[in-house]
């Protein structure tokens, strides 16, 4: 009707009937646009209004799930010490930083029930108001990390630091697309359920392709573990088996002609949510140290290129179950005695043990060299690097010396400039002047001012030779000594690298070009390698400026470039108490079959300074995205490495004896995508009989302990006191 009306009055106003119908007509049809725009705009804020209603809801509940409270299961029941298979009447005395609090028994042999549910599509999303969410994951967590201060020795460390501090060393930003972004990969077999933590990863089953974490904090809503998750878990189908390293094996592909180990450090698209299996000829427990030195079991690093290696040389000999390393064999002709006293004699500056403390050695060949060096309390860590397809750095390991695994190409080491005393390259076949010079270059970088690069081959080519004296005087090096030793017809080279800047500036040709000022040379996680020279540190303020006092004083000595010394003697204390006074005696842990340690979020390396006495070795992990404070560990004569935990570990499988995690946990959950791979990859990197202590919050010990139950790991011991605990557990030989 009303339009009929309107087209009427239309008509009527083409009709000489004046202006006022024509007036008329128009304020009609704006009249009906208006009322028209405000029906359906008003439609749209309906829609809005529905959006905005569901701030209230904090997390989606199904009908079946309770809601969790926020005081965490662990406060609840008050947990303490227990020790599985001893008498329930044996008490455990512990006196650390949670000491005198009250202990009360709990259930240590409840098993996880595994069920399987539907998972939701990994694109689905409900996220309102994501303002309201973060202010009040923030209060939470302010709230806690206020209890957690009197527990943690590096609390005064702040997070505002911590972000500082990660653009030191994550370089992830300048990360080139790797082969398998391309490819794709296959990784993870779980099923697994999470209730209540909308932004889990639900279901993970043969998802392929690859991914990392960006290297930038995220505030995470809900628990970092799910306490109502339910796991089962499946082993791994990889092409490298028992040996997996997951961010250096190459999955994309089966091809014949495809590459066994990716070019460059390379993880996959999702985290590792299977287990990686265990030896198809079995597994058996670790000889131990000191026997360790001369054997070993062949089935735990049983490999086919390996048997084609040990029928070559005749430094290793498959002895029965055993395979044996004879102390009058090594890959030097003479012995290895002789080869490092004809170090000395030609460098006597050069004092195993004192002088010269912290040794790296690039590839993984005869450990004799390692071995011989321990004996005169020199720490080396054995880089072993991607085309040792004979896993030599797994032999390593399993004797007891430190040793990572890394492709050396064009990224850098993740270790700090000027660190160490020392490095080693035996029977090199590193082209090191090719491409600029970078490799060299990066060895420039990590050795410190004044420090030896020793190089030892056979038969140069006269180019080569020629070619890499010409890179050595371009970067300045001292040759100190050139000589080709008569009995081990090996051609020895020791350089030193300047301890001032000085000699740079008489250089005629300024190539390789000094580095930009705001070239950080200790940036080094996901880094390019530079073609450029960083300078030698000058001012007080910086590290590697002094060499450090000789050891064993070298690891009581604070170093003098560190602003605050205190933060350092406190966190020694802090951590000589515990393992003194809980450690050593309370967990129950025998320490003669412990050897290779992790300390999985270490700071100034108290842990380790802690267990000096112990026959062990520790290798200090400074996660990426806290301070940087492994040049202190460096210059206290301790090993370390940067590395970022929602990756997996440069390691073999079954390489270590404990995992030592000091609120670890609680630091990544605005990190990592699915945190309970780090479980997965301690799991990975474990040997079955080993130990993990893990000390956090409350709120996440106790999820954490169900994962481990699901795992089969047993429950050694739990503890707790208000908001802070403390479990202990040790992995068994079970696989799905």
């Amino acid at each position: 009707m009303a339009i009929a009306r309107l087209a009427r009055l239309g008509r009527h106003a083409k009709r000489p009937h004046g202006l006022c119908v024509k007036m008329t007509a128009v304020a009609i049809l704006g009249l009906c646009f208006i009322f028209a725009w405000s029906t359906f705009s008003s439609s749209a804020n309906s829609v809005t209004t529905q959006r905005e209603s569901f701030d209230d809801i904090a997390e989606p509940v199904s009908a079946d799930t309770k809601v969790i409270s926020s005081q965490p299961q662990y406060t609840e029941r008050k947990r303490q010490w227990h020790e599985i298979g001893k008498d329930e009447d044996k008490k455990v005395k512990l006196e650390s930083d949670l000491d005198k609090a009250k202990e009360k028994k709990i259930n240590g042999s409840a098993s996880v029930t595994v069920i399987k549910h539907e998972s939701r599509k990994k694109n689905e999303k409900t996220v309102p108001n994501v303002k309201k969410q973060k202010h009040t994951v923030k209060s939470v967590n302010e709230e806690t990390n206020e209890e957690n201060e009197k527990s943690e020795s590096d609390d005064s460390l702040k997070e505002d630091e911590e972000e500082q501090e990660q653009e030191v060393v994550d370089g992830k930003e300048e990360e080139p697309v790797s082969e398998s972004e391309v490819n794709g990969e296959t990784e993870g077999d779980v099923d697994l359920v999470q209730q209540g933590n909308e932004q889990s990863v639900v279901t993970v089953e043969g998802e392929s392709g690859r991914s990392r974490s960006t290297g930038k904090k995220r505030k995470v809503k809900g628990p970092v573990f799910d306490p109502k998750a339910h796991y089962s878990w499946k082993l791994c189908s990889t092409r490298s088996k028992h040996n997996y390293i997951p961010c250096i094996d190459n999955e994309s592909g089966f091809g014949k002609f495809q590459s066994y180990r990716h070019t460059e450090r390379s993880c996959p698209r999702s985290p590792l949510m299977c287990l990686v299996p265990l030896p198809h000829a079995g597994y058996g427990f670790p000889v131990s140290w000191p026997d360790s030195k001369l054997k070993i079991l062949y089935k735990n690093v049983a490999h086919p290129k390996l048997a084609a290696y040990i029928k070559k040389h005749n430094w290793l000999v498959e002895s029965g179950e055993y395979l044996t390393f004879p102390q009058n064999q090594s890959e030097f002709k003479g012995g290895v005695l002789h080869y490092l006293e004809s170090i000395e004699e030609m460098v006597p500056d050069i004092e195993w043990g004192k002088n010269i403390r912290v040794v790296l050695e690039i590839g993984s060949a005869d450990s004799s060299f390692v071995a011989s060096l321990l004996a005169k309390e020199v720490l080396t860590l054995t880089v072993g690097l991607k085309d040792d397809l004979v896993d030599l750095a797994q032999v390593a390991l399993e004797r007891g010396f430190p040793a990572v695994v890394s492709p050396l190409g064009n990224r850098r080491l993740p270790f700090p400039s000027g660190v160490f005393d020392a490095i080693h390259c035996d029977g090199c076949s590193i082209t090191w002047h090719t491409h600029g010079g970078k490799l060299l270059l990066e060895m420039n970088r990590i050795l410190r001012p004044s420090g030896y690069f020793i190089l030892s081959t056979k038969h140069d080519s006269i180019e080569e030779e020629e070619a890499l004296t010409t890179l050595t005087a371009s970067i300045c090096w001292n040759i100190l000594a050139h000589k080709t030793d008569e009995i081990s017809e090996m051609g020895v080279k020791i350089y030193q690298k300047p301890e001032s800047n000085d000699i740079y500036e008489l250089r005629r040709k300024k190539n390789p070009p000094l580095c930009k000022e705001n070239e950080n040379p200790d940036a080094a996680w996901y880094v390019p390698m530079k073609t450029c020279l960083h300078t030698i540190p000058s001012s007080i303020e910086q590290h590697g400026t002094e060499w450090p006092e000789e050891w064993p004083k070298r690891l009581e000595t604070y170093p003098d470039w560190l602003n605050d010394k205190e933060k350092l003697s406190s966190d020694t204390r802090h951590w000589k108490a515990i393992v003194d006074r809980s450690y050593l005696t309370g967990l129950g842990i025998d320490w003669s079959k412990i050897r290779n340690v992790m300390d999985m979020k270490s700071i100034y390396g108290g842990f380790a300074a802690a267990l000096a006495q112990q026959k062990i070795w520790v290798m200090n992990v400074v996660p990426v995205h806290a301070p940087d404070t492994l040049p202190v560990i460096y210059d206290r004569g301790l090993v370390g490495i940067y590395h970022d935990w929602c990756e997996s570990f440069g390691t073999y499988p079954r390489s270590y004896d404990l995992l030592h995690a000091d609120h670890l946990f609680s630091r990544l959950k605005s990190r990592c995508r699915q945190p309970v791979s780090i479980v997965v990859e301690m799991d990975r990197i474990l040997r079955p009989g080993g130990w993990a202590i893990v000390r956090d919050k409350v709120e996440i010990l106790d999820p954490l302990e169900g994962i481990l139950r699901s795992l089969h790991w047993e429950i050694r011991m739990t503890y707790a006191q208000d908001k802070e605990g403390i479990l202990c557990a040790q992995k068994t030989m079970w696989r799905p």
